[in-house]
């Protein structure tokens, strides 16, 4: 007999997301590029902070999140009052899903985006609406060629995720300019600290009523094991997203460790200089092994591979050598294997296991 408990439209649809493998049977040498980690970590600062808060343990957390939201604030010039804090920026994309999605309704994402997007968006008993891309980068026409009256939601994450690529503020801006007016576009900008000298869209955001900006601090900040994220946008948007967001829905070490991490400038110019210059060496290795990547803006290259199969037997030779990196044909690239910039000895020992793998096939 069926049983009359049934879920919510959308939701037997969602596909649980699978995240980056992290252990390898029998080995304790693995080197993990499977899931966008900084290599070094968080800062010193953060740890201090996250270890102070164990006195307070029994304290529950300020539901403002002021602290924080002022930190944001100053150290990226934003006004502090239009900042909303969430478990990861994970949490800000299904505030906006819930607040502003439902049935009968689309959300637009492209064909090579973050998977969120869909299951959030299934969450809600929405649409989505998968847009294609022009050679794994954004495409602004084929966007807004989707929208409609039923559009509520635009997602684009630039850099995009997991291709690493990204378009331009002017191309951006069009696009905000472009789209129904019942719609807002969200910025995703979890790559956003890898770009030198890029606003992630805040500009964007204060310039414009339907432009909304998501950030993390498990990348470049090393805080992916805390899951802190925060997003921008206009006071009428805050507003909203408050009124769904759970009172105590960040914990006391979440929001010193992020603070201090925020604070600690130092560290993250320190994090970035290195990534790029792994990041620039390892996409020249690679190429000169016969393995092409799109010029990336992020903390990971997109390898591509003659096809799937070649693809697949790449990755399980590096697992042999003890080395994790993420198949992505759940993006629609399968012949593509995603890998994290890490440290040097990393990316050199990556570079080495592929350039041996390539030889074999000769």
């Amino acid at each position: 007999m069926t049983s009359e408990i049934q879920p919510q439209p959308g939701i037997l649809d969602i596909e649980l997301y699978e995240a980056g493998q992290a252990t390898l049977p029998g080995r304790h040498d693995v080197v993990k590029l499977s899931s966008n980690e900084n290599p070094f970590g968080p800062s010193d600062a953060a740890i201090e902070a996250f270890r102070r808060t164990a006195h307070q343990l029994h304290r529950y957390p300020r539901t403002d999140h002021a602290a924080l939201r002022h930190a944001i604030g100053e150290v990226h010039g934003l006004d502090a009052d239009r900042i909303i804090c969430g478990v990861g920026s994970d949490e800000i994309i299904a505030f906006l899903c819930q607040a502003y999605a439902g049935p009968g309704q689309e959300v637009i994402h492209t064909e090579h985006g973050f998977g969120m997007y869909r299951i959030s968006t299934l969450a809600v008993g929405a649409t989505p609406v998968e847009v294609r891309e022009s050679e794994r980068v954004t495409d602004v026409d084929a966007i807004l060629a989707a929208c409609n009256d039923r559009t509520r939601l635009i997602f684009i994450a630039n850099p995009n995720n997991p291709t690493g690529t990204m378009i331009g503020g002017n191309e951006i801006a069009r696009l905000a300019d472009g789209i129904p007016p019942q719609a807002l576009l969200v910025l995703d900008g979890a790559y956003a600290e890898y770009v030198e000298d890029f606003d992630g869209g805040a500009g964007l955001v204060d310039s414009r009523r339907n432009v909304v900006m998501t950030r993390t601090f498990s990348k470049l900040y090393g805080l992916g094991g805390l899951r802190i994220g925060w997003g921008y946008g206009p006071r009428h948007v805050i507003d909203v997203l408050n009124r769904i967001r759970g009172p105590f829905n960040l914990s006391e070490p979440q929001l010193a460790t992020a603070e201090a991490a925020v604070r600690d400038v130092g560290h993250a110019q320190k994090c970035r200089a290195e990534n790029t210059r792994m990041r620039t060496w390892l996409g020249k290795a690679l190429a000169e092994l016969g393995v092409p990547s799109d010029t990336s803006c992020t903390n990971f290259i997109l390898a591509r591979f003659a096809d799937a199969e070649e693809a697949d037997a790449c990755d399980a030779h590096l697992k042999s050598e003890g080395i994790l990196v993420r198949r992505v044909a759940g993006y629609k690239l399968p012949q593509c294997l995603r890998i994290t910039i890490g440290d040097e000895a990393s990316c050199r020992r990556v570079a080495h296991a592929i350039g041996v793998f390539k030889a074999s096939k000769q």
